[in-house]
């Protein structure tokens, strides 16, 4: 049994920290080099995308608020096998997720200690680890302090570029459409997190009409956040220097302001990507024991701290499982292999809200508003607009990923087999 302990100023604060993390301080850069002078435009198209399934989340959270989320959800509408393939993606997608932001944690660290990256990148999953085991009301505190340090970071970038707004052709698209399109996709990295508010259902309070908002809320902010640092960088620097450079938002404080305050952004930058890393990772064990809940998963994983009420074998799995892939290597391709398993689960989100709205209707809790009749129009749109985005991904992050697919249905095969057996056994 886990403890109701969050409001919805907890959860809000906590989905902004982790959806204001690693992604624009560190893949802004790479974006730009895609969409140039457009990187505001891909902005608004991964934050339009995110919000229409960010609607499904909503929905789904108020009539099911359970740890499982997406497992729960998908287990309801479509069945055990395509609940087992969303939920071993998801957990997949937060270990590789908290891995590649974990290294871009070290490598603001060693940028400014000289130290091993993959140390300490290993080192920041352990503490994360630690943290997590604590118990939920320190992970919420840290992570709440953390967000108002790395939101200061963002708000400092839009201070620091206001003077400068106007100063370019914000139109001036050298890779055309495509080149917004493709770095949208690659930006959409940065959205990631505001579906982990569904899996602490069981940890806040009145969660049918809090986790809902919280959802809105937390794209919202964060949404007018990230355009506007979009504008801000474009109108200090060339999209080619920040394409180029190692700490975008740091080039753009020194270009201002000189080294003192890009000293201070590099700070900021390890406090964003150690949050993460930290939401990251309490959504994936969250996870974990809400599929093991549903006995999918080993029942060793519902085991709980008597005294932190926290799943700290779940908690050890994940951080076990991340630091592996600690030692892969492109960031953007991590980022995009990420994003693959979340184009996924959010298209079976998206085709389950329509599916309940046809077979099992609700009066009752949170609706996405526009219908025709039963049929949800802002779901479907979820669902295209996903699909569209999961096809602009790269082909070799598209192979790796329908490959992640595959072995997560051999697993799903084995373990059924393994029950199967269990069952005969005892008969």
């Amino acid at each position: 049994m886990l403890k109701r302990a969050l409001g919805l100023w907890h959860i809000t604060l906590m989905g902004i920290g982790v959806i204001l993390g690693a992604g624009i301080y560190v893949l802004i850069g790479e974006a730009a080099g895609l969409s140039s002078n457009g990187l505001w435009l891909s902005v608004m198209l991964a934050g339009v995308v995110a919000a229409l399934t960010g609607l499904s989340y909503a929905e789904l959270s108020s009539r099911f608020p359970e740890a499982g989320a997406e497992y729960v959800y998908i287990e309801k509408s479509f069945g055990d096998t395509s609940a087992w393939l969303t939920g071993w993606l998801i957990i997949v997608g937060s270990v590789i997720a908290a891995a590649a932001v974990a290294v871009g944690f070290a490598k603001y660290f060693s940028a400014l200690f000289h130290t091993s990256i993959p140390v300490i990148a290993v080192a920041t999953l352990i503490v994360c680890g630690i943290i997590l085991i604590a118990g939920i009301k320190e992970t919420a505190f840290i992570t709440i302090l953390f967000t108002l340090i790395e939101a200061s970071g963002l708000i400092l970038i839009i201070f620091i570029g206001v003077p400068y707004f106007g100063s370019i052709d914000y139109l001036d698209l050298t890779r055309g459409l495509n080149g917004v399109i493709e770095a949208g996709v690659l930006i959409f990295f940065s959205y990631i997190g505001f579906e982990n508010i569904a899996r602490l259902a069981e940890e806040t309070k009145e969660p049918e009409k809090n986790i809902p908002r919280a959802i809105m809320l937390s794209l919202g902010i964060t949404t007018v956040i990230y355009v506007l640092v979009g504008v801000a960088a474009l109108s200090v620097v060339s999209w080619q220097e920040l394409t180029q450079a190692e700490a975008p938002l740091a080039l753009i404080a020194q270009r201002v302001y000189g080294d003192r305050l890009a000293l201070v952004l590099s700070v900021i930058a390890l406090f964003s990507t150690f949050n993460t890393v930290l939401v990251t990772l309490l959504s994936g064990s969250r996870l974990i024991y809400g599929i093991a809940a549903y006995r999918a998963l080993p029942r060793i994983f519902l085991s709980t701290a008597e005294k932190l009420q926290t799943p700290w074998i779940a908690i050890i799995a994940v951080v076990g499982v991340s630091i592996p892939f600690v030692f892969l290597g492109d960031l953007a391709t991590i980022a995009n292999l990420a994003n693959f398993t979340i184009f996924i689960i959010f298209i079976m989100v998206n085709a389950s809200v329509i599916y309940f709205r046809y077979r099992h209707p609700v009066e009752t809790g949170f609706k996405t508003p526009l219908t025709i009749g039963r049929f949800p129009v802002l779901p479907f749109m979820g669902l295209l607009t996903t699909l569209f985005m999961l096809i602009y991904l790269p082909i070799n992050v598209l192979s790796l990923g329908f490959a992640l697919v595959i072995l997560g249905l051999l697993i799903h095969l084995a373990l059924k087999i393994h029950v199967n057996e269990a069952l005969f056994r005892e008969r």
